[in-house]
């Protein structure tokens, strides 16, 4: 497996300076698409479960059961994201993230059989396994972004790569939309949901992993080519020869990713901010469905929209927090968590109808995906290159053990089945006041580092 996964030695240099720039730009376009076709395609096999727990509930689960089988997925998505980075740190990128998407799309078509579905035990147990080779898809293109995209640019370009999120997460919808439609009209009648919420996306995904390892490239010294830096003249303060050096597993860890106070600070604002972010979507569909009377086609298109709005958000997000703060992540994260939690008040107290629920759930994903990338890019940031996907890791496990598996789905599921739903929304208003305070400790040093 070392030698199956291990980086591409380089390739003799290319010399001649037009062929450089002419290889740099097309190879830079290349592997951007294959990351962010690849990276969008985890998400059509990331959160299925969720989108499949209003029918079952209709098979006599209870929510509480069906939040702690969907916790394993957080659990093992967090403990991969951190593990699995310092594997992806040492490992080809072209087979790492392929490779990932593959067996998570082979889980997710198992955990959409009778087999899958066999008792909550078994749910977990393929939740865990979907989560787990999800986690494999950050951290290979994490370590693409700092390969091929030198320091001063890597901000604009990672706010647009992580729309891959939302594209792949807002597709989903639709594609379980199709999915159901054609599983009706092919026979399968009440197992439709079945093929359109595990089988028809990760037939996609597998096609997609396909072309990603047909697209992406490790590292520009693989083809023949200079490092981003040499070639972009764009060296960070403490980069170095030595920088390009793979790392071993000892250094990536304790040297630069588990000392790393700065670090550890962001990670723990990560965790509420992603219990806002799937505390929200992962229980949509179950709201909409027991309050708010949505149909499964309403439901859809809501879940895309909510991904959707999140690729202007993004955007908005790092050019307000490059051109109106200089590049400081906390004001502009703060600022918006403030508008994310003015959305969840109107998305739980709105009296007026499915209009204005819609509009509110779109405003959170319009908010809410921004702090989500620019916590990401400050971790890229805090680390050298060869060990961004453990660093990114670090706060990927918070986020998701944390953020998500404990409080998102076992606490807000435990929550809302004996206290109910306003109750829930009462924990997500006070992550957003959590995440807003944490933020603010790191504003002041971050300010002295600029």
């Amino acid at each position: 497996m070392k030698n199956f996964l291990q980086p591409p030695a380089p390739k003799s240099p290319v010399t001649d300076k037009k062929k450089i720039d002419s290889r740099y730009k097309r190879m830079r376009w290349q592997v951007f698409i294959g990351i962010f076709m690849g990276y969008a395609a985890y998400y059509l096999v990331r959160k299925n479960f969720s989108l499949a727990m209003p029918y079952l509930l209709g098979e006599g689960f209870t929510k509480a059961d069906l939040g702690i089988a969907f916790a394993f997925n957080g659990i093992a998505y967090g403990l991969s994201k951190f593990l699995m980075g310092g594997v992806s740190d040492r490992s080809n990128a072209r087979l790492f993230l392929p490779l990932g998407l593959t067996l998570a799309s082979i889980a997710t078509i198992v955990a959409g059989t009778s087999i899958g579905m066999y008792n909550i035990t078994v749910m977990a147990v393929f939740q865990f396994l979907v989560g787990w080779f999800g986690g494999m898809g950050w951290p290979p293109c994490g370590r693409v972004m700092t390969h091929w995209f030198s320091v001063k640019e890597r901000g604009t370009k990672m706010a647009v790569w992580n729309l891959a999120h939302n594209v792949g997460g807002g597709m989903l919808g639709q594609v379980i939309k199709w999915g159901i439609l054609f599983g009706a009209s092919v026979g399968f009648s009440s197992l439709a949901w079945r093929f359109g919420i595990f089988y028809f996306p990760a037939a996609i995904a597998l096609v997609i992993a396909l072309i990603a390892f047909f697209t992406i490239r490790d590292n520009p010294q693989s083809q023949g080519l200079p490092s981003i830096e040499k070639h972009k003249n764009d060296y960070p303060p403490n980069y170095s020869a030595d920088s390009e050096r793979v790392l071993s597993t000892r250094e990536i860890f304790f040297k630069y990713v588990l000392n790393n106070k700065m670090l550890w600070f962001v990670a723990v604002a990560n965790a509420f901010v992603y219990f806002i972010r799937y505390g929200v979507q992962d229980w949509a569909p179950t709201y909409f469905t027991e309050v708010k009377g949505y149909s499964q086609a309403e439901i859809s298109n809501a879940y895309s929209l909510y991904e959707w709005a999140a690729i202007p958000g993004t955007l908005l997000c790092g050019w307000v927090s490059d051109k109106l703060f200089s590049g400081k992540r906390a004001m502009t994260t703060i600022i918006f968590m403030v508008l994310v939690m003015a959305a969840i008040f109107v998305y739980w107290l709105n009296p007026y109808g499915k209009l204005i629920d819609t509009v509110a759930f779109t405003a959170i994903g319009f908010f809410v995906y921004g702090p989500v990338m620019l916590i990401g890019v400050h971790a890229l940031d805090l680390a050298p290159k060869n060990a961004a996907g453990t660093s990114a890791g670090l706060t990927g496990f918070f986020g998701y053990f944390v953020g998500t598996s404990l409080l998102a789905n076992i606490v807000m599921g435990q929550v809302v089945e004996h206290y109910g739903w306003s109750n829930g929304f009462q924990l997500l208003i006070a992550s957003c006041l959590l995440a807003i305070v944490l933020m603010a400790f790191t504003y002041k040093k971050e300010s002295s580092n600029k």
